[in-house]
């Protein structure tokens, strides 16, 4: 499998990764993502280069977002001070599910930011998904905090307070990545 950049072209298909994803956890029980993602935000992160595509042959195994800016509200002016990548949107499609490669992107995503010689790797859950924090746990994150109140970036009330983070550090995660070198 191998990793590249995600194109203008990808949208529908991350748009369609979203909705499966949501129905999909709607199913385990969480209201996780059922708010749509206005297509124009998804459109610009993939303008920006920091949506990366997970691809196996011709079908899109996953997805997952990478930046270095902070949704507003979350980290403290200190936390900021420390160089991170923030991950966001980890999406495995429901066709390549139980192979671990959310854990192996997260990994990617770890090594990609210790090529950059930033700090920490770090993200924001669903505030009620306690499986997905179980989750970033095992996979060597450590649960900093969870923020309550404020706006969601996509509208209504925050849901995706809960901060963790694992320290920057090369990885095996397995992929051939296309994507340029960090800088």
């Amino acid at each position: 499998m191998r990793i590249t950049l995600a194109q203008p072209g990808d949208l529908a298909a991350l748009l369609n990764f979203r909705e499966e994803a949501a129905g999909w956890l709607s199913e385990l029980g969480t209201d996780q993502w059922s708010r749509p993602y206005p297509a124009d935000r998804l459109a610009a992160t993939i303008e920006a280069g920091t949506v990366f595509m997970l691809r196996d042959g011709a079908a899109t195994a996953g997805t997952i977002t990478l930046t270095t800016e902070a949704e507003e509200g979350l980290w403290s002016a200190e936390e900021l001070r420390e160089p991170s990548l923030f991950v966001n949107k980890l999406t495995v499609a429901r066709t390549h599910a139980g192979q671990d490669l959310g854990g192996r992107l997260l990994d990617w995503a770890s090594d990609r930011a210790h090529r950059s010689s930033l700090r920490w790797l770090r993200l924001d859950a669903w505030t009620t998904n306690t499986a997905l924090h179980r989750y970033y746990l095992r996979h060597g994150f450590e649960h900093v905090r969870t923020v309550v109140g404020g706006d969601a970036v996509n509208g209504g009330p925050r849901v995706s307070g809960w901060l963790a983070q694992r320290p920057a550090e090369r990885a095996a995660h397995g992929f051939e990545d296309e994507t340029p070198s960090p800088t």
